[in-house]
């Protein structure tokens, strides 16, 4: 399965949020990316739908499997975009900028080769 670039950045929100609070909402993803109800409203049931998270009754949305790998490897990739930019100098701002547009668009090779890099430089 593949997710887009919005499912993903859904995905990543949603996991972050999960390590602040054990009870994540719709209204809360909104909050934390600055969308619309109407446009969250609509990806959780594409991502519902794709079998990416599960929502309760009570409106607790948790991921599958699937959802939280997709999460966990977008948000590995910011971590490490976003840190390897700031250690060149870019203001953390800005690296978390980039670092969220480049996460999406990165290949896993290209991304495995940065990770590398990355690793050795902090090593030093």
């Amino acid at each position: 399965m593949s997710v887009h670039e919005s499912g993903e950045m859904y995905l990543e929100a949603i996991l972050v949020l999960s390590k602040k609070s054990s009870f994540v909402r719709s209204i809360d993803v909104g909050e934390y990316l600055g969308y619309s109800k109407p446009s969250v409203s609509r990806a959780m049931g594409i991502l519902r739908r794709e079998g990416y998270i599960l929502m309760s009754k009570d409106g607790a949305i948790t991921m599958t499997d699937s959802g939280r790998a997709i999460a966990e490897k977008i948000y590995e990739r910011h971590t490490v975009l976003s840190g390897l930019l700031m250690h060149l100098g870019v203001s953390e701002e800005t690296a978390a900028a980039d670092a969220c547009r480049m996460e999406h668009v990165i290949s896993d090779e290209s991304f495995r080769a940065v990770k590398r890099y990355a690793a050795e430089l902090f090593r030093e």
